[in-house]
């Protein structure tokens, strides 16, 4: 390929230092394989590379998941895309660099990178692909990555329309830019995501029609999450009656989720059927203020209903609890109409650390 610096290479892994590297020349694998009866070249991450993926779809987006190091990698093997394809070249995202959601565990799809300017990639060729991963043939060798530009602003976005897209195809979710510079644009948008502040943080990509096709999106505690969403599909899987519906499968997950992460009891005010009610594990130590349903926690209020489980001596009780009682008071009161109860001690007089 043209533009990198590609040699022949067999069977190596990273170096630890290389392993955490994201930068401009990092080395990746090269490959040659006929898909749909053309040839492509199949660029991959090498054995030993620290950073993971994840997919899902949400809210009628589909989802690249990661951290920010992940971020940055995917920053990275877009930006050199945009300058160094050709026509037939792509690249995978497999095993073992996916992970299942962080969300229920539920598998991840590998990720296809399809420069659209020069590559035709459909059903036929994805379904094809599929069949070769996760890669096992020797690679033909490996390329220099040339990512000149993103880590210094060196590059002013062009504006154009957005007409990239995300979808599923054959069994990969294949992100396409249109254009060099649409694919330049996504990368700035994953470099630039930072989850430090609120935990979290995303871009979105392609044109919007409703929904985006796609989104980046990042967690500072994805390998946590990642440890939490495990573990509670084993313990629903190991009850012997989980629910044979993906869906509700997700449901049970995410709610035993909530119990080994120690979030349960911050669920106040839950959906039930026709009505709201207090979350199970919420009126568990909301009982010990007497408070056995929201209405009421709305006449009690959330102060002073912290302040008898503080004096009940309610194990493991923080001021998030305080918060989730706040939110639920609010939000019962908007929605019901139920008038609160004048709170006698100020929310930070009852919270004294």
């Amino acid at each position: 390929m043209t533009g990198m610096h590609a040699k022949t290479t067999h069977g190596k892994t990273q170096r630890p230092t290389a392993a955490r590297t994201a930068g401009d020349g990092m080395k990746l694998h090269r490959r040659s394989l006929r898909l749909g009866g053309r040839a492509h070249t199949v660029i991959s991450l090498r054995p030993g590379t620290r950073a993971r993926f994840s997919t899902n779809r949400f809210h009628e987006t589909w989802h690249v998941v990661s951290d920010q190091h992940g971020a940055r990698l995917l920053a990275h093997l877009l930006w050199g895309l945009s300058y160094q394809a050709r026509p037939g070249s792509l690249v995978v995202l497999d095993r073992p660099f996916l992970v299942p959601t962080p969300f229920d565990a539920d598998p991840a799809d590998p990720i296809v990178l399809v420069p659209g300017w020069c590559t035709a990639f459909d059903r036929h060729r994805a379904a094809a692909l599929l069949r070769e991963l996760p890669l096992r043939t020797r690679p033909d060798g490996t390329v220099r990555w040339r990512t000149f530009g993103l880590e210094h602003g060196e590059y002013t976005p062009v504006w154009e329309p957005e007409r990239g897209t995300v979808e599923r195809l054959g069994g990969t979710i294949v992100l396409t830019p249109r254009t060099p510079a649409e694919c330049r644009d996504w990368a700035l948008g994953a470099a630039r995501l930072d989850p430090r502040r609120f935990g979290s943080d995303h871009v979105y990509l392609g044109p919007w029609d409703g929904s985006h096709p796609g989104e980046i999106q990042i967690f500072h505690r994805f390998h946590e999450m990642l440890g939490i969403a495990g573990t509670a599909r084993r313990q629903v899987l190991d009850t012997g009656c989980a629910p044979a519906d993906p869906a509700e499968l997700r449901w049970a997950v995410w709610g035993r989720a909530e119990v080994v992460s120690g979030r349960a009891h911050l669920r106040v005010r839950v959906f039930d059927g026709g009505g709201y009610r207090l979350g199970r594990y919420a009126a568990r130590w909301l009982a010990g203020a007497d408070v056995h349903s929201l209405d009421d926690l709305v006449k009690v209020g959330a102060a002073e209903s912290y302040r008898r489980m503080r004096a009940a001596g309610v194990r493991g009780l923080s001021t998030r609890m305080l918060r989730a009682m706040e939110i639920a008071v609010d939000e019962h009161v908007r929605h019901s109409g139920t008038p609160p109860t004048r709170q006698l001690p100020t929310l930070r007089a009852a919270t004294p650390g």
